[in-house]
Parts: structure tokens; C-alpha cells; sequence
């Protein structure tokens, strides 16, 4: 009876890394083949999940009732993107005849969530941690918390934070996972959309990132790395960064649309920037010069006030200054002043966009974060710019070159519209898709 205990363990531990090498082609798929054969990534793995569950098969007489069986044919079917009945029947199974089987509730709660039950999929990664703490449960649980729909936006804030202490937590239990540092990133970037924007967030989930390429190769060929980090690079404009990563991850994945989609908008939307800072919006130069008779310092507005406060917390009154005499960076104590000659909101927009030209028929171009869908400025609009934040953009990309200064200015509030400041309504959280799960 003992010899054929020993023999059963050592066939289901030699299923057991069957199934592990089957994981391993999947995640490390990128090792062994060349990016350019990213097409085939789909087929190649469903023929390795084939011939991994034939050879469980054939073992199936002997062990359909053991919860470890069960397991690896509910493990093995799980490398599929998409959810298998088959393998939620095997691993209900499994986890019912062995309660404390931990893989086994999180591999069934991966299944809920490829089925759309998200708090089916939640219960389960919940059920594996009450049996011991580990951190394919923890980050499984920080995903799943981001997507779960919310009453309001205070529980959904909740839901993120939690979603980040869940990302922590797996990162501290092995510091050497690069898909949990993967999954803080991806939890730090939705902290970042949700609670302000805050620069620090950034920095991490760009910090979490690196860190997830460095600790493991494979890292650097997940294509929703590259995607989501591009979304952040893209909101930091950091636009060759971000041209360059959903390049990469349309490489890497070439059946996911969204990549290409984003990369070719962006292109389109520098195009434009830069065609329209070239002719100043095609405003005629007799409309523009009509335009730019009436720019007073007036229109500075609350700004040439001595109790106006600055974004930056300095009080007094601000000096206009030329867009050429700007240095870039923050220009402290000035402001910038000009008409509005175009506008733009691009599909897939990040940023409300404008050019104003000042009165030496300089024109830049404005990014305005966060604006309502109801906010915007019209050509003729005077626009004055408290201590502006300048950049030059150098950017290229594969045959195409950009090369433009502009403004950043993070809330439409902060800006002064024909003497007047904005109202609260003007300014709405920016909401920007990610690809949220690691599957």
C-alpha cells in the first residue's frame, strides 16, 4: 500500500510540473521566440495546452477523485484567456474535497473572473488568504478590487487604496515576483487617476515598473506593461516614451487593438499641434492683428492684484511677460498672456488643447488637464497664464519628428478667461483606461 502511495505522489508531482512548464511557456514565451513571432504567441500556446492536458488524460482513470488531479487539469485548462467550464467544474471539485487547497481557490477564483463574476472571483481569493497569506491571492485581490463596480466615488477611492495595500503586501511576501511589482504599478497608476493626480503616485507606479523588469526578464515582454505605463507617460507628456512603449506592446501582442490605436491617435494628435503652431490656426494676419489690437494688461484680471495668489502659494501681483522671454520650467512671478487661434479635443484626449499667440505673434501651445467635457476657450478668447509651466518637446518616432513648445496647466481653474477666473465647474478628475489585469 505504501509503494503505491509513493508511486501516486511521484505521477501527480510529475503532472504538477507539466502543468508549471506549461505556465512557464506561456509567461516566458518571449525567451525562446523572437518578438516578430509574437503572431503565433495564441496558437502555440493552445497547442502546448493540448498536448499537456492529452498526457493528464491518460492518467485520468487513476485519479479523477484526487483533489491534486483536479487541480493541474484545472490549472492546465486556466492558461487559456478565456474561461473553461470544464476547468470550473475540476477545480469546484477540487477545492471541495481538499478545502485547504490554496492554488485551487485561486486558480477557481481566476475562472469567475474570465466568467465575469467578479465577486464570485473576489470570494475566492478572500477563501485562500483565510487559509494561508500569499501573494497570488493578494494580487489577484488588489485586480479585482479596481474593477468592481462602486456605489460612488468615495467607495470606489476606498476600493483603490485597498487595491494598493493588497499590491504592497504580495510585493513584501517575495520582492523578487516581477508580476507583483507588475500589479502595484498597475495599482499606483489607477491611485494616481482616482486621488488627484498626485506626482509622487506617478513616480511610483513608473518606480514599480522598473522594478518589474528588473527583478524578472519576462517583465519586459508583458504588452500591458508597456500600455500602461505609456497611458502614464502620455498624461506626463512624455510623448516619445509613450509612442515608443504602445509601439512595443502592439509588438508584443498583435492581436490587441487598443495599442496600435492609441499610438496612431497620438501621432495624429502631434501632426496637428504642430501644423497648427506653424500657421497659428490659419487665422488670417489681418484677423489676427485685429485680434491682437485689444490684448491689454487689463485681461490679467484677479493677476495684477497685489492679494493674488499664485498655484504655487506666492502672493502679489504677476508681471506679464512674452512667450519668448520665457525660460523653460516654472517661470515664478509672471504670467503669460495671448488670444486663443485653435483649439483641439482629440479622440482618446488627455488634455483640453489650445494656441494662443501673444502680442509679438509668437504662438504655443496650451494642455489643459482635468476640464470638464462643457469647459473650453474660443478663438478670440484671451487667456492669461499664472507662473507658467513651460517645455520644449523633442520628440521622434520611428520616421516622424516633433519639435514645440508648450504649457502645461494641470486644472482649468488655474487659468484667467477674459479677466475672469473659472468656475468649479470647469474642472472634472481625469479618467484614463488601463488594461487592468496581468491575464
Amino acid at each position: 500500500m505504501a509503494e503505491d502511495e509513493k508511486r501516486d505522489k511521484t505521477e501527480l508531482q510529475m503532472m504538477k510540473e507539466l502543468v508549471d512548464e506549461l505556465y512557464n511557456f506561456r509567461d516566458c514565451y518571449f525567451e525562446t521566440h523572437s518578438v516578430e513571432e509574437a503572431g503565433r504567441k495564441q496558437s502555440d500556446v493552445a497547442r502546448e495546452i493540448e498536448k499537456t492536458l492529452k498526457k493528464l488524460e491518460e492518467k485520468e482513470d487513476n485519479f479523477q477523485d484526487t483533489a491534486e488531479f483536479l487541480l493541474q487539469k484545472g490549472r492546465c485548462l486556466n492558461v487559456a484567456p478565456d474561461f473553461s467550464a470544464v476547468a470550473e467544474v475540476c477545480l469546484s471539485r477540487a477545492v471541495k474535497l481538499e478545502p485547504g487547497l490554496v492554488d485551487g481557490w485561486n486558480t477557481l477564483g481566476e475562472q469567475y473572473w474570465k466568467k465575469g463574476d467578479l465577486i464570485g472571483a473576489k470570494n475566492c481569493f478572500t477563501g485562500a488568504l483565510q487559509q494561508s497569506k500569499n501573494k497570488v491571492s493578494l494580487r489577484n485581490l488588489s485586480m479585482v478590487l479596481r474593477q468592481l463596480p462602486a456605489a460612488d466615488s468615495d467607495a470606489h477611492s476606498k476600493q483603490v487604496l485597498e487595491s494598493v495595500d493588497m499590491a504592497r503586501q504580495a510585493v513584501q511576501l517575495d520582492v523578487t515576483d516581477g508580476t507583483s511589482w507588475y500589479i502595484l504599478g498597475n495599482a499606483y497608476v489607477s491611485l494616481f487617476f482616482t486621488c488627484g493626480q498626485n506626482p509622487q503616485l506617478s513616480q511610483q507606479a513608473l518606480s514599480a515598473y522598473a522594478q518589474s523588469e528588473k527583478v524578472e526578464r519576462a517583465a519586459s515582454c508583458y504588452p500591458e506593461l508597456h500600455f500602461n505605463r505609456s497611458t502614464l507617460f502620455q498624461y506626463e507628456e512624455m510623448f516619445g516614451s509613450a509612442l515608443g512603449g504602445y509601439s512595443r506592446a502592439a509588438a508584443l501582442d498583435p492581436g490587441w487593438e487598443e495599442p496600435p490605436e492609441r499610438e496612431k491617435q497620438l501621432l495624429e494628435y502631434l501632426k496637428k499641434v504642430t501644423e497648427l503652431i506653424q500657421n497659428k490656426g490659419k487665422v488670417k494676419a489681418r484677423r489676427l492683428r485685429t485680434m491682437l489690437s485689444n490684448l491689454s494688461t487689463s485681461a490679467l484680471g484677479p493677476c495684477s492684484s497685489p492679494q493674488f495668489r499664485s498655484p504655487t502659494g506666492r502672493v502679489g501681483s504677476l508681471e506679464p511677460r512674452t512667450l519668448t522671454s520665457l525660460t523653460h520650467g516654472l517661470n515664478s512671478g509672471v504670467a503669460a498672456m495671448g488670444k486663443v487661434v485653435f483649439s483641439l479635443a482629440s479622440e482618446g484626449r488627455m488634455a483640453f488643447t489650445f494656441g494662443m499667440v501673444d502680442s509679438e505673434e509668437v504662438c504655443i501651445v496650451v494642455m489643459v488637464y482635468n476640464t470638464a467635457d462643457s469647459w473650453g476657450v474660443l478663438i478670440g478668447d484671451t487667456v492669461v497664464i499664472p507662473e507658467p509651466q513651460v517645455k520644449r518637446n523633442s520628440i521622434t518616432h520611428k520616421d516622424e519628428s516633433f519639435d514645440f513648445r508648450s504649457i502645461r496647466v494641470d486644472s482649468p481653474l488655474l487659468l484667467i478667461v477674459n479677466g475672469k477666473k473659472q468656475n468649479v465647474q470647469s474642472q472634472i478628475a481625469a479618467s484614463v483606461s488601463y488594461k487592468p489585469q496581468s491575464e
